[in-house]
């Protein structure tokens, strides 16, 4: 079903259980970051913050944070729904007949739903207009201790071509830097950034409104990563099998959703100085770190009478932002498939944070299949900019990372099933040593034995399966001494049972037990987790050893690939030996090759972490 506003689906959700609305006076400043945090970890329900303080706008947080809600919002039971319709449309086969072609006629009316209806009379979103603006009176968030200030986390935001005069929306965090203005935080490689430049060329003011709070199937639509020339609204109307009705701003020529709750209309200059924006508690799980960006100026508010403020609160995953992003991986798959024959299935895992990870199933049928499939991938749009994609056969399920797991630990054996592509990074990315750009990885996970395998480096032997369940770690910082594995302060019974174990792998045809350790270091000097690597891995056999910091408890596997997806630069954190590999994936310091700061992991201050502690049952929580 398709919902009229913002309003039509939080009602939905109260009927059906997944709704929590709290009436305690909360604040916007950290309170409902940590409120939320903690609800959507634990994979709770929407949230609708009734009495806000200073303000008297309703906030809703965590709408669309579950596979549930997310499939609700647009319309389906599941996401899987609409990669299967959308194979249907891709799938030629359907139109070679009169009787397919008369099965195809519904799917052919569902996409008279996808052009947008403009209109130039007044809309919902505009039956209240504030010229005297002062967004004070908005509940922004202060999502995290160390952001630069309060920040509109889930903004739409219209610009429109200087050129074609084609429309464009796309999500982009906002700033508050004063009463009547903000930072508007695009990417360079972002679409609104690209429209800033034509009006940069041509000397003029860019027009831009940015819509809060529309239905879940245009809030979606604004973060999809469509070609430029495709109107984001589209995509809206053929999710919500609805064409979106869209108003003329009272102050630009800007056209917006009608339902909107919230609506800020006004400009940016790009004469005009930038200003210093950031840090920001990102969606990666750490601070993005300031940078400077255009000041947009808003110069009218509109909205409903009844508006509710709509925001999200992005960190550590998993957080609302994953789920969208799973609907992204779902809706894009069968275009990925159109483009690459032999792919099967795709996981952008939450640990990966949308551009990390990526791990994908194929039919191999040739040697050199699973390069063929990575360099496909990172040619196509915005997945250029993934930092890991892992390949493994059509027999292994993507959706389940034990199975995943496992084919990587039988399947890989160092150099070469591993490929190193130097190019584009995320403007997010913070683990290269320069903005923008650094190495990506991909990891050769098929079975290859029988066919192209050459053991040039370890000799040629069969492997038992891996056991996936043994999760092996050591603490190198036991009792807050750290140990450096080094040949003079390895106990001689360790060093010697290392020794054997290193010669069991070399010797002709042994049955070994792949395994992988877990280590954890205090990591007081730069290369220290790389040289605790290297001496780890001249005295054990591990096939695998992943070096953490010492604040990562190395049971927590989820954690532990957050880190590994989000800190390393392959060319200079992995240590190679023979069949087995080594990754460091601790915080790098300006020594070890960066050229900009390494930002903080974000966390909640203990004061406020207490204070909601205190607070919970007042929330309406057991």
């Amino acid at each position: 079903m398709s919902y009229q506003d913002l309003h039509t689906f939080i009602n939905e959700l109260d009927k059906i259980g997944e709704l929590k609305r709290i009436n305690a006076e909360v604040s916007s400043e950290l309170e409902i970051t940590e409120i939320t945090d903690r609800i959507s970890k634990a994979e709770g329900p929407a949230l609708l913050f009734e009495n806000v303080t200073g303000s008297n706008y309703p906030v809703l947080m965590n709408a669309m944070g579950s596979f549930e809600r997310m499939s609700l919002g647009l319309g389906v039971s599941n996401l899987d729904e609409l990669g299967d319709e959308i194979s249907n449309y891709l799938e030629f086969g359907n139109y070679l007949s009169v009787r397919k072609l008369i099965k195809s006629i519904p799917r052919f009316f569902r996409l008279l739903h996808v052009f947008p209806n403009k209109s130039r009379r007044r809309g919902r979103c505009q039956e209240v207009i504030e010229r005297d603006v002062d967004l004070g009176t908005l509940p922004v968030l202060k999502c995290w201790p160390e952001d630069a200030g309060r920040f509109v986390t889930l903004p739409l935001v219209f610009t429109k071509d200087i050129k074609t005069k084609q429309q464009n929306v796309g999500m982009y965090r906002l700033q508050i830097l004063d009463k009547t203005s903000t930072g508007m935080h695009w990417h360079k490689h972002k679409d609104g950034s690209e429209i800033y430049k034509g009006y940069k060329e041509s000397n003029q003011k860019m027009p831009v409104s940015v819509a809060l709070g529309c239905d879940p199937s245009i809030t979606y639509a604004s973060t999809a990563p469509l070609p430029k020339m495709l109107d984001e609204m589209m995509l809206a109307g053929w999710l919500r099998k609805k064409r979106v009705r869209l108003v003329k701003c009272i102050t630009n020529d800007i056209y917006v959703p009608e339902n909107a709750e919230i609506v800020l209309e006004g400009y940016v200059d790009p004469q005009e100085e930038l200003v210093l924006e950031g840090p920001f508690g990102d969606h990666t799980g750490y601070y993005s770190l300031a940078d400077y960006y255009p000041r947009f100026h808003v110069t009218c508010i509109t909205h409903k009478k009844n508006a509710i403020y709509p925001a999200t609160v992005v960190g550590k995953p998993p957080m609302e932002d994953c789920y969208m992003a799973k609907a992204t991986e779902r809706i894009f798959l069968p275009m990925l498939k159109m483009i690459i024959p032999e792919l099967v299935d795709l996981n952008l895992p939450l640990e990966g944070v949308f551009h990390n990870c990526a791990i994908v199933s194929i039919n191999s049928k040739f040697p050199g299949c699973a390069q063929k499939t990575m360099y496909s991938i990172w040619g196509m749009g915005q997945m250029m900019y993934t930092k890991l994609i892992v390949v493994v056969d059509a027999s292994v399920d993507v959706q389940n990372l034990s199975a995943v797991l496992e084919a990587v630990l039988n399947n890989v054996y160092g150099a070469e099933d591993l490929v190193f592509s130097d190019g584009p990074l995320d403007a997010l990315d913070h683990s290269s040593n320069q903005a923008l750009f650094g190495c990506r990885l991909g990891v050769d996970a098929t079975d290859k034995l029988g066919s192209h395998r050459h053991f040039t480096d370890i000799g040629d032997y069969n492997t038992a399966p891996a056991k996936c369940e043994a999760n092996h770690h050591v603490n190198a910082n036991a009792n807050n001494n750290s140990i450096n594995y080094t040949n003079d302060n390895i106990k001689d019974k360790d060093n010697d049972n290392a020794r054997d174990l290193t010669k069991s792998i070399v010797n002709e045809n042994p049955k070994v037990s792949i395994s992988y350790h877990i280590l954890t270091v205090h990591k007081d000097k730069p290369w220290y987790g790389k040289d605790t690597l290297k001496a780890y891995m001249k005295h054990n056999a591990d096939k695998y050893v992943i070096v953490v910091d010492d604040d990562v408890d190395p049971k927590d596997l989820s954690t532990v690939m957050w880190k590994v997806f989000n800190n390393i630069d392959a060319r200079r954190d992995l240590v190679i030996e023979g069949a087995r590999i080594g990754i460091d994936a601790t915080k790098k310091r300006r020594e070890e090759g960066l050229t900009r700061d390494w930002p903080n992991d974000i966390t909640m201050t203990q004061r406020m972490k207490q204070q909601v502690d205190e607070r919970w049952s007042e929330y309406g929580f057991e």
